[in-house]
């Protein structure tokens, strides 16, 4: 697909990559205005296509005591104010085939989670939407088993369809990124990094998955240099305390400090 279907995305011919990053669930009303204007301020600086990103509910949890939500069209009404106010598009998660319908009212991109990839129905309700669709791959599946996911969209008439690699399973608690399925996804779609889930430690007794936050610049730094299409990274200005996947999570302070990081990256990649 080509960037600019996704509505109200900016810095289009800057030859960046594109970048989908916000928190991992919407907490609350002030928590998502405040990182959104962080990291439009950081965008619009050094020209990068934006997509805030924000899930409206986390139905994938580990144990049923952990945060879920706010509520459903509370956190959507959340992401449409982000989209009006700083004139941002948006993307969230969705887990169910009502989902789709409900979200598409409020978000621009739909994204299917890693593991639900594989769900036919849900993956043509979302594109049934015609809204952009953003498929992860799920962290049991070969980048070319992807081709199978994206036909799903194109199927249904819609041209808009993306992929997102976010590592892939090494054993039970851990993850790694096997960067040489980026080029045989791009084959496909247009492909993304998630950098920050690609980094989760999966499977704890606790019940809570961990991560290596410290290992971000470096996933992140060797996806541009592969020639990724666009990075996708979770960001808090408080991630001890982040409801959820706090543990994986890119602090808010250190994230223009990165992407100056990667843009010059970039452009020495664009050279040849």
């Amino acid at each position: 697909m080509n960037i600019h279907h996704i509505p109200q995305i900016k810095h289009t011919e800057s030859g960046n990559f594109f970048l989908l990053a916000g928190p991992c669930a919407i907490e609350g009303e002030e928590m998502a205005m405040r990182i959104a204007e962080k990291l439009i301020g950081i965008t619009d600086k050094l020209e990068i296509p934006f997509v805030f990103k924000g899930s409206f509910k986390k139905a994938n949890r580990s144990r049923i005591d952990s945060f879920s939500g706010i509520g459903d069209e509370k956190a959507l009404k959340i992401l449409e104010k982000v989209s009006k106010t700083f004139g941002v598009p948006t993307v969230t998660d969705i887990h169910t085939n009502d989902d789709a319908e409900m979200a598409a009212q409020y978000v621009d991109v739909l994204q299917i989670p890693a593991f639900l990839v594989r769900q036919t129905d849900l993956v043509v309700a979302a594109a049934n939407t015609g809204r952009v669709v953003n498929l992860k791959k799920g962290q049991f599946m070969s980048p070319e088993s992807m081709k199978h996911a994206v036909q799903k969209v194109l199927d249904c008439n819609n041209q808009n369809v993306m992929v997102t690699d976010r590592g892939t399973m090494f054993g039970y608690q851990d993850m790694i990124v096997d960067f040489r399925g980026i080029p045989t996804m791009q084959q496909y779609a247009t492909t993304v990094l998630d950098v920050t889930h690609s980094l989760q430690q999966p499977n704890q007794t606790a019940g809570v998955t961990g991560g290596r936050p410290d290992m971000i610049e470096t996933i992140a730094k060797a996806g541009i240099a592969v020639g990724v299409d666009g990075i996708f990274i979770e960001t808090h200005f408080d991630p001890a305390n982040a409801k959820s996947d706090g543990a994986n999570m890119l602090h808010l302070d250190y994230f223009e400090n990165l992407m100056t990081k990667l843009v010059a990256i970039r452009k020495t990649v664009n050279q040849f």
